[in-house]
């Protein structure tokens, strides 16, 4: 089932997210959801706290959209990067930010620790638009925004932007 995603500068969205302790149907059809809601916005990542739930789950599928869409369906619960290197500066947006792309730098690579639907913990090393995938996503569920990742200065010509962006889209 389709969920609302927030939309910035929701407060949810500055909000960190909780541990999950419960691996059970309730987590399982929020994930559920989550894909559902992804794949209907066109997304390629998508953090609980964009659907209003402040619980520490995220999920990826790069081939979102396209041809294999499903295929690559990633659950994260309670993730945490345990390494990174190098840097990496690309163009990011954001289903909570609708419209606005802006190049940010993150980690070239990294390796993520988290749990599974079932509660078993696994390590994934990842690198390019995976690796910026997953670190977009912890951000969200740590309180974050991509734009709060830029100087203050281009911070601040983003959400000019953006403000624009909300009007042309209420119209």
């Amino acid at each position: 089932m389709e969920r609302e995603i927030r939309i910035y500068p929701d407060e949810v969205l500055k909000k960190e997210a909780q541990r999950v302790e419960d691996f059970n149907s309730e987590l399982r059809e929020l994930v559920g959801d989550m894909f559902d809601t992804m794949y209907k916005k066109g997304g390629v990542g998508l953090a609980a706290n964009q659907v209003g739930v402040l619980k520490r789950v995220f999920i990826v599928d790069l081939n979102s959209g396209k041809e294999g869409q499903g295929k690559e369906k990633l659950v994260f619960i309670n993730p945490e990067i345990i390494h990174s290197e190098g840097k990496d500066v690309a163009q990011e947006g954001c289903l909570s930010l609708p419209g606005l792309w802006k190049k940010v730098k993150r980690a070239k690579r990294v390796v993520i620790k988290a749990q599974d639907l079932e509660g078993r913990e696994f390590q994934m090393e990842a690198e390019g638009l995976l690796a910026r995938a997953l670190q977009h996503e912890l951000d969200h569920l740590n309180g974050m925004v991509f734009i709060d990742r830029l100087s203050p200065l281009q911070r601040r010509l983003a959400l000019e932007k953006y403000k624009k962006l909300k009007r042309k889209l209420k119209k």
